[in-house]
């Protein structure tokens, strides 16, 4: 007998695949996007939404910003890193505030500091690429990546701040919150000019700033505590300022209290995110503190969750790191509402000068609508 495998055509016949065409199991059909059918950003980002790849992320993220907006019962925390205010994005912000997208901000202090520049009026230019670096150190020209930040902007911040402090109780411990709605309030007394803080304070929108000491604004409330000593001293030039150093009265403490109150006001959280870093990590893991307090005190607390999220980052989630974090992955440690009991997210791999603005432009278009059809029926 043979011990050779039986011949091909001795094989019983495979069944014949039952090919499906799409319908009967209710798969959403996409659609080509025609320029000429493109009458504003809305038709644009709804467009691209019925599309593929980014185009169609940047849709979903616009569809579910809208609908958070429009959530009476969600409260919108807005995380911002990277050069956004360098970047000239600032008045994203401020828009984004006055139409009600924006409850309340995280953010890293250099971009609050850089848009101070913006609010009093100052310049940002456009870093010339045969200039070196060694040059523009010289000049007082700070490079971020193609654009520049004068050391005399920051100067000009450093003494705005300054006069800002002076008004503060110093024997009252100050927070980040504490320090931006003081200056959000001298930007309002100045003049209609806009700017975020400005505009956070006018809107009662809370600001704060966890890696306070990381920027140029935690290092302006150093050195007007170290020109405090400085004066004790009669103003000595060989005063060694570091050996007499002594810190300014703040606790971040407050920060973290007064944000996980404001947490609980609303049934629902939503969260909007532009890269990642310490404000989003810091923002999102007031579920985990709300958790671990509920656990570890033995006490009946609530247990909030992001249900709501929008994050545009061009990190990819395999590096590991929290900027390319998935919401996926953050159900695990308790931060989100999972897909299937109501969460609803968008994540936009995309540098955020690109997407961002055509988001908010489409949405605010949206809002608008939305108003004029409510005036017609009344």
């Amino acid at each position: 007998m043979s011990d050779r495998p039986p011949h091909p055509a001795h094989e019983p016949p495979r069944a014949v695949r039952d090919l499906s065409d799409g319908v009967e199991d209710q798969l959403v059909p996409i659609t080509a996007l025609d320029p000429l059918q493109i009458k504003s950003f809305d038709d644009l980002v709804t467009a691209m939404g019925r599309t593929a790849f980014s185009g169609r992320s940047l849709g979903e993220a616009c569809d579910v910003l809208t609908e958070m907006t429009l959530d009476p019962e969600c409260l919108i925390v807005a995380t911002f890193s990277g050069a956004m205010t360098v970047a000239k994005m600032g008045l994203v912000i401020v828009r984004m505030i006055e139409a009600g997208m924006i409850h309340a901000i995280v953010s890293t202090g250099a971009l609050m500091a850089h848009g101070l520049s913006e609010a009093v009026g100052l310049t940002h230019y456009k870093a010339n690429p045969n200039v070196p670096d060694e040059v523009l150190f010289q000049k007082g020209y700070n490079r971020v990546y193609d654009t520049l930040e004068m050391e005399k902007n920051l100067n000009t911040i450093d003494a705005f701040v300054r006069a800002e402090l002076d008004q503060l109780d110093p024997n009252v411990p100050w927070s980040s919150e504490m320090i931006c709605r003081q200056l959000g309030k001298a930007l309002a007394a100045m003049g209609d000019s806009p700017g975020i803080l400005r505009s956070a304070y006018l809107h009662n929108v809370p600001v704060y700033v966890p890696a306070f000491t990381d920027s140029e604004m935690g290092l302006d409330v150093a050195v007007w505590k170290l020109r405090q000593i400085h004066a004790q001293h009669g103003r000595d030039p060989n005063f060694d300022p570091f050996k007499h150093a002594a810190p300014p009265a703040y606790n971040p403490f407050l920060d973290l209290l007064s944000y996980a109150k404001l947490i609980g006001t609303k049934k629902k959280l939503g969260i909007f995110t532009i890269g990642g870093g310490v404000p989003r990590n810091w923002a999102q893991q007031v579920g985990p503190f709300y958790d671990i307090v509920g656990h570890r005190l033995g006490v009946e607390v609530t247990h909030p969750r992001f249900q709501y999220g929008v994050r545009i980052c061009p990190e990819p989630v395999h590096w590991g790191g929290l900027s390319g974090c998935t919401y996926s992955e953050g159900v695990s440690w308790g931060k989100f509402v999972p897909p299937n009991e109501g969460g609803r997210y968008a994540e936009v791999y995309a540098d955020a000068t690109v997407a961002w603005p055509l988001i908010v432009r489409a949405v605010l278009e949206r809002l608008e609508k939305r108003r004029s059809k409510t005036a017609e029926v009344k």
